[in-house]
Parts: structure tokens; sequence; C-alpha cells
């Protein structure tokens, strides 16, 4: 075997879909060298994950890409994100909800962005662009990650060629491991998934069915739920040229997906006779699994890696892009000399919170997918049937709103009694899923505001930290200011002229993270500057 030259980055990151590639784009805005390889070529996956929410798409916005994935998308930004419940395609509706996701494309004060509805290998790509034009960033396909060595100076990494067979050496400060599911890296380091094994088998297919949208009633829809007894289902359009995914959500578990007719299984679920191609097929079984630690020393886990939870609600690959934002500004922080010792030990502190109530979430979910909503009698015709899917439909419409109406648990997740967080004394109003209610209470997402000039408060915010003076006197942040420079922290200080924002945030000064969280809040008259950023620069443990 071919023996390469040892090679040295500031990062290495194993796994190049969504999270380890908005790792690479967080550490590389920030002068950070990182090197990504990913075993496979990416190329041709079923993607499961199809809504970027409005979260993920507020960092893209930040990242400066947030049209460029609304440009390359194959569903229109105007398509409409509803979701139409009906028995099949040819049959009766049963419920519909318009504008869920939030993916309505116009301005709302709770956030910066809407949400899209865009296949994932779409979002790689963009990703994949934009991460491979910062200087420092390099990515590497078709390299196989081996193994590890961790000393107090850094991690020694081996990896291979998948193609030539040549294996190297790679020298790093940190390894972070985004390889999904079945993590080498978390192999590796000894790390355990815990949480409720596979329940139901589920299948995805991708399939072209040309003219399906003009061969039903319902209208133009993202999810179209199918509840009957025979093939209980959904699907939607996925891409342009009649491209559109396809789940059964009950398979015999005895049943070998290979001798299923998927074309069969298809036209009965729909009820419509039509022509199709079966583009791939994806047997999965949902899980809800936490690792028992994120971190070994240098080694650190982010995405699938980490956590797994059933798809339902949308939530995965937007969770695990939030990994990434939380740990790259973290380690460019500790790289750059500004971040202390309890920086990146908040990791795990701030993110496995956020992953137990968002898998909590889709579990409930997962608890009413088609085949759960169905009642026998359903299809029946008269008035018999007529009361079965009224009922159903009523049903339908009480518990899998908060599947589609999911600001509350996207935008409402707080790192209340993080390490590197100030808290003031108050409490922040408790978020339900489907409400999302603003607060600027230590530890909250930052409150959104469009402001009175037509831009977007996060618009102002620095890449470092930043002082958002509400309605306070600027000069009063003097000493914070020049703490800030003799430790080194970058800061910058705003003061929008919008009266809103006093009442938003309730004090007269907030300090914003670098990922939009607020970390501090108050009255900076007799405040001691350096305890405050001591604490948020992770320089003092707790």
């Amino acid at each position: 075997m071919t023996q390469q030259a040892d090679q040295t980055f500031d990062v290495l990151i194993v796994g190049a879909g969504p999270v380890g590639l908005s790792l690479a784009i967080e550490l590389g805005m920030r002068g950070v060298t990182c090197l990504v390889i990913e075993k496979n070529d990416r190329v041709g996956y079923n993607p499961r994950a199809k809504t970027t929410n409005v979260r993920s798409r507020e960092h893209l916005r930040r990242w400066g890409i947030a049209d460029k994935l609304r440009a390359a998308s194959p569903i229109p930004r105007d398509y409409p994100s509803n979701i139409v419940f009906a028995t099949r395609l040819n049959g009766p509706l049963l419920a519909r909800f318009e504008n869920a996701f939030s993916c309505l494309p116009e301005r709302n004060n709770l956030y910066s962005e809407e949400a899209q509805w865009v296949p994932q290998y779409v979002v790689e790509d963009v990703l994949r662009q934009h991460a491979s034009s910062l200087p420092g960033v390099t990515i590497r396909f078709g390299n196989e990650f081996l193994g590890c060595e961790q000393s107090d100076g850094g991690v020694v990494s081996s990896a291979r060629d998948v193609a030539s067979g040549a294996s190297y050496r790679v020298h790093s400060s940190y390894l972070v491991g985004a390889d999904g599911a079945r993590s080498v890296v978390r192999e590796q380091i000894g790390a355990r998934m815990c949480g409720e094994g596979g329940s139901m088998r589920n299948l995805n297919i991708v399939v072209r069915l040309p003219g399906i949208d003009k061969m039903h009633k319902h209208g133009p829809a993202v999810h179209y739920w199918l509840i009957n007894e025979d093939v209980p289902s959904l699907m939607g359009p996925m891409d342009k040229d009649d491209l559109w995914y396809f789940i059964a959500t009950k398979i015999d578990p005895e049943l070998d997906p290979k001798k299923i007719d998927y074309i069969d299984l298809i036209s009965r679920a729909t009820g419509l006779d039509i022509d199709m191609e079966i583009i791939g097929v994806d047997p999965w079984v949902a899980r809800s699994l936490v690792a028992d630690f994120y971190r070994k020393d240098r080694v650190f886990l982010a995405g699938d890696a980490c956590h797994l939870h059933p798809p339902f609600g949308g939530f995965g690959m937007n969770m695990g892009i939030g990994d990434a934002v939380d740990l790259g500004w973290k380690m460019a922080a500790t790289l750059q000399g500004w971040g202390g010792i309890g920086l990146l030990a908040s990791y795990q502190a701030e993110r496995r919170p956020v992953h137990e109530r968002t898998i909590a979430e889709a579990l409930m979910n997962y608890g009413s997918v088609s085949n759960q909503l169905v009642q026998p009698g359903l299809e029946d015709p008269g008035p018999l049937g007529d009361a079965t899917r009224r009922e159903v439909g009523e049903t339908i419409l009480a518990t899998k709103v908060r599947e589609f109406k999911t600001l509350g648990v996207i935008l409402g997740y707080r790192y209340d009694g993080s390490p590197i967080i100030v808290p003031d004394g108050t409490t922040a109003p408790e978020q339900s899923p489907g409400l999302y209610i603003p607060s600027a209470c230590p530890g909250s997402l930052a409150p959104h505001l469009w402001l009175a000039d037509g831009s977007s408060l996060y618009d102002h915010f620095g890449t470092g930290y930043t002082l958002l003076v509400t309605n306070g006197d600027v000069s009063a942040s003097s000493a914070l200011v020049q703490a800030a420079e003799r430790k080194k922290i970058p800061l910058k200080v705003i003061r929008p002229a919008d009266d809103r924002l006093a009442w938003r945030y309730q004090a007269p000064f907030a300090l914003i993270r670098p990922d939009q969280h607020v970390a501090w809040r108050g009255d900076l008259a007799g405040a001691d500057a350096d305890s405050i950023l001591n604490r948020l620069s992770g320089a003092e443990l707790h």
C-alpha cells in the first residue's frame, strides 16, 4: 500500500453531508483550515431530508447563500407547502394544512428566512460549492477514515484514498465525526447509542410519475398522506421531471424488500393507473437513539453520529446543522485563542437537551403516521363511510398540526443552564410545538425583527459577539469594548434605530453570541465587563 506524506489541518471532519459541510463553512469563514473527507461520492443518494427549516435557512443567510439555495431548488418558491390527507390520490379528501413548516414567501418578524422545500442533495450541492470556495477548506470524496490516536497536542488520523489505495496521516488539533448513523468515529472513541431501537419498518421509494399532478383533484402539496388499510403511505414532489418520493409506513418485517412489487404498491396506494419508473429504493427502520457522550478529548460527534430519531417533523438534517454551528464557532474561538477551556466543554451541555426535546417531538409525530390513522370502513360509500371519514379528518386536524406547525420547536429551544450563558434571574416563556414566543431571556434565540429601514436585525450582527444597544447610551459600552479588545474577543456594537427593540429585549443592552443566541442582557452601568466576558468565552468554569 502506498503511503502519502503526512498532512496538517486545524480540524479534520469525517463526513461530507450537510452537517460536515456546514461545519466546514462555519470554520472556513473564520479562517480555520479544515479537511473534509467522505468515503462515498454523495451522488445518487435517496434523500430523506426535504425540508430546510427556517433556522437552517437563517444560518445559510448568515453564510451568504440563502438566495443560492432558493435559486437552486427544483421546487419553485411559490409552490404551496400544503399537506393533504386523503384515502388515496383518487379518493376523498380527509384534511388539509396550509403553509406547513412556514414556507410561505413573505416577511415575518419571527424569523429572517422562510423555510424551503428542497431535496437534500440540492442543499448539499450548494453547501459544498460554498465550502469549497473558502480559503483553507479542502474536501475529498472517495477518502476513508481508518482510525485515530490522540495526545495532548492533537489528533493523528489515518485515512485512505479508496480508488488508489494510498494511505496517509492527518495531523489536526481536533477531529469531528459527522459520518452519520453508522459513524466510524463514534466507534473509534467508544461512544454508544442509547435508547429505543428499531420499531416499524418503512420503505422510501424515489419514482418518476409522469403527469401525476394533473391526475388528481387535491391540488399542489408537498405531502400527500394516503390513509387506507391497503397501503398506508405518504408521497410528494421532490424534483423536476415528475420525480416524486413515496414512503410506505407499514411494511411486513418478514418481507424481503427485494421481493416487493414497487409499481403495484404505488398503484394501489394512489388508486391511479399510471406509468412509472422506479429510480431508487431505501428501506429504513425508525430509531430513537442518543450517544452516551459527544466528545472524547479532542474528538467530537455531530449530527446523526450522536442522535437519531424518526424523520416526521423534518428535524434531523436541520438539527445536525445546528450542531455544526454550535461546535464550529466554539472550535474556531478555541483555536484562535480567545475561547477558554469551558467553551468546547459546553457543546454537549447545550446541544444534548435540544436533541432530547426534539426527539421526543419526532416520536410524538411518529405515533400518528398513515397506518395508525386508518379506521375500519374509511373507504366505504354512503353515510357511514362519510361519518368515518369526517371523524378521521377531525382526528388528523387535532393530532397532526404539531408536526407541520413547528416554530416552537425549531426557534423556541434554549440553552438553559449553559456554563457560558449569564442568567439574569428571569424565566423564558414555555414554548408549545406550534407557537413560538420570542424571548431575550439569556440562552434563548435572539428575537428577530425586520427593522424600520427594511433590513433584518440579524444582518447587523457580527461574526463574533454583538453588543445590541436597544435604548441605552452607546458610550456606556466602552468598558466592555476595551475588555473584549484585551481578551481578543471579537465584538461588534450596534444601535439600530428602532424603538421596538427595547420592548422586544426588555433590557438596554444584550450580548448576542456568534450563533445568534442571547448570552447576557442587562444594564452595563456598574457591570463587571471582565467577569461577563470570562463567562461567555469559557474562561470561567461553572
